[in-house]
């Protein structure tokens, strides 16, 4: 488990599947939608809070390792990865997890480390082409 409870006071620190980069998460649950806010350096990122659910509920249904995919907003989404998931009108929210314009992409980049501070999935740690899986109950 990753050090904070993802409370703003108290947010989760987290490290990007490379290992690369270090940011913090915390649950925003009064913000309309409820809200995932992710604090990259300066930059600010917030996804619907249900992402962590849904998420995990998507993997468990792929049954098997699903590559992160993680993209820019501008940038296309590889298919049938986590980035594309979290941006296509197929899934729970019916489009974009991402709730920032210009900054609704990398949902493949920073949603996967979460869930797997929380022992919900597992997720390699190379310097590219990381993937993800639901731990099997």
């Amino acid at each position: 488990m990753t050090a904070g409870s993802g409370t703003k006071a108290d947010p989760w620190l987290l490290t990007t599947a490379p290992g690369s980069s270090g940011y913090t998460m915390f649950r925003d649950e009064q913000a309309e939608p409820p809200t995932l806010v992710c604090q990259v350096g300066s930059t600010t990122l917030k996804y619907h809070l249900r992402a962590i659910e849904d998420l995990h509920a998507w993997l468990t249904e792929q049954g098997d390792w699903v590559d992160l995919g993680a993209a820019d907003e501008k940038k296309p989404a590889p298919d049938g990865t986590v980035e594309a998931w979290g941006r296509s009108p197929d899934n729970p929210v019916g489009g974009w997890y991402g709730l920032r314009n210009g900054y609704r992409g990398r949902f493949g980049m920073y949603l996967p480390p979460l869930l797997e501070a929380l022992g919900l999935v597992e997720l390699t740690h190379e310097p590219r082409n990381n993937r993800v899986r639901a731990v099997q109950a």
